[in-house]
């Protein structure tokens, strides 16, 4: 989806676009992600002029809803989870509870490592949507992060330990979690920073 923000990709071969998203071998799988976007609703494919294009998810001023897209699950607690950047589905939120953004998407908990974090007066339970800002990967020393560590999604507190030359992701749960320390020139990546908590629906 990001790379039909910046380009055009509807006159390129499968192969072509799976080089440019890392999976130049599989273009059948190309195929398919691309036929379930756009039976989602989520693309439009022109096949006369070779033109593939988002489906606009911002709001008009005037809407009172948008719908930011959920790309799977995160792991709050061990590394556990693949980090799977394909569309579920759309959270439809009303801007007065998360102010629109460009670049926002949500994350389905699981674990319960964060379950003692306050994220505007909120914690992180399995099943909350976790909402993260995509545009934001400079974190500060003490902001919640989402990070990827050998293909797994994870969402921790960041610290910057200096004086050992390694970044320190900090659980805050109810049950024993061990920190995660990873060397500041190892192969990670931030995906973006939390900004809020959509807490699950709970009847009763």
């Amino acid at each position: 989806m990001k790379l039909i923000d910046e380009k055009n990709i509807g006159a390129l071969t499968l192969r072509a676009i799976g080089k440019l998203v890392g999976n130049e071998q599989q273009p059948q799988k190309i195929k398919h992600h691309l036929s379930e976007l756009e039976k989602k609703g989520f693309i439009l494919v022109d096949r006369k002029n070779e033109k593939i294009s988002r489906v606009n998810a911002r709001p008009h001023s005037k809407d009172l809803f948008f719908s930011i897209p959920v790309l799977g699950s995160a792991n709050c607690g061990p590394a556990t989870l693949y980090a799977d950047e394909n569309i579920e589905g759309y959270l439809k939120i009303s801007k007065k509870i998360v102010p629109w953004q460009k670049g926002i998407f949500a994350l389905k908990a699981q674990g319960y490592s964060l379950n003692r974090a306050m994220i505007n007066g909120k914690n992180i339970e399995p099943g909350d949507f976790v909402i993260i800002d995509s545009q934001q990967t400079a974190p500060r020393d003490g902001e919640y992060v989402l990070f990827v560590i050998d293909q797994m999604a994870n969402i921790k507190k960041f610290r910057l330990d200096r004086a050992n030359q390694r970044i320190v992701l900090l659980s805050e749960s109810s049950q024993p979690a061990h920190p995660i320390f990873i060397h500041q020139d190892d192969d990670f990546r931030i995906n973006g920073k939390v900004i809020d908590v959509i807490k699950k629906f709970e009847e009763g």
